[in-house]
């Protein structure tokens, strides 16, 4: 018998794919598209890197009535989260490009709050921007960690268990950082970060009952005061890029246990970012956003 040829689902969806450092996602312009009905469901599936588009999850770009637009951001497993430092920025990207806001001072609404970023041309798809990601959350129910005290800086992390050869191998200091950025982060400094098996550390660490929401762990090697080099499980979505957010929890790490000064360039696998903690308590982030192309999925 012949094969069966099933229609093609007759909704089709444009989307947008940019990338902050490396940290991609999918981008849906709700200001020219409908929203996706289900977008924790489309998430996974567009977000698929073999049988989708591809990426670290899927970002809708709103109206807002407080902002320039309001940014949702879904994981790769579909996991609503509140922020990420590089998907703010690809945001304001988009919406310089597309003449939704001009170019400078764009304010945008993220469940972080609104965040105001400074947008920089840098050719016809990219631009450097600079986010002023807010204060830091340092109180451990805040973040939040199952953990007592004010701030939770280089405290033990009976979330590791027994010491490990990996532990000898990578210089790991089995201490912990946590800090929240809008989204919870454990930052672990380290000799080496090429050595940390985080396929292995970050899940078990991410769904630890000591991080009741889960939590996005940071391996970090201080290279110089100013310096450092670190790599990312992000929660939902595995080993990433880059993480905005977690370099400027990592900023705010370094700082607090005395490792680095409130300036310092992180290197990611996926480029570098610019932070500084400032005097007035805000972080501020800067880096690249970038558009790498535009397409149609055909969604159910």
């Amino acid at each position: 018998m012949p094969a069966t040829i099933s229609p093609m689902p007759a909704r089709p969806l444009n989307f947008v794919k940019l990338h902050g450092a490396a940290n991609d996602y999918v981008y849906v312009d709700c200001f020219a598209e409908p929203a996706p009905a289900d977008p924790a469901g489309l998430a996974p599936r567009i977000a698929d890197r073999h049988r989708g588009v591809g990426g670290d999850g899927l970002v809708l770009v709103e109206p807002s009535g407080t902002a320039a637009a309001r940014m949702r951001m879904f994981n790769a497993d579909g996991s609503e989260a509140e922020m990420c430092g590089n998907a703010v920025r690809c945001v304001a990207q988009l919406l310089v490009s597309r003449g939704r806001a001009a170019e400078g001072m764009v304010a945008i609404e993220t469940g972080r709050g609104v965040l105001t970023l400074e947008v920089t041309r840098t050719g016809p798809r990219t631009s450097q921007v600079r986010v002023d990601m807010g204060e830091p959350i340092l109180e451990p129910a805040r973040i939040p960690v199952a953990v007592a005290g004010d701030r939770i800086v280089d405290a033990a992390c009976p979330a590791l268990g027994a010491e490990a050869d990996w532990w000898r191998a990578s210089g790991l200091d089995p201490r912990m950082t946590c800090v929240s950025m809008g989204n919870p982060h454990l930052v672990l400094f380290c000799r080496d970060v090429a050595a940390v098996p985080l396929e292995t550390v970050g899940p078990m660490l991410e769904t630890h009952p000591l991080f009741p929401r889960r939590i996005n762990v940071h391996v970090v090697e201080v290279l110089g005061p100013a310096h450092v080099r670190m790599r990312t499980w992000e929660r939902g979505s595995g080993i990433t890029m880059a993480c905005g957010t977690g370099a400027s929890a990592v900023c705010v790490a370094g700082a607090l246990s005395g490792r680095t000064g409130r300036s310092v360039a992180a290197d990611l696998p996926g480029g570098r970012l610019d932070l500084e903690w400032s005097a007035t308590g805000s972080v501020f982030l800067t880096g690249p956003a970038e558009e790498v192309f535009t397409g149609t999925w055909w969604d159910a």
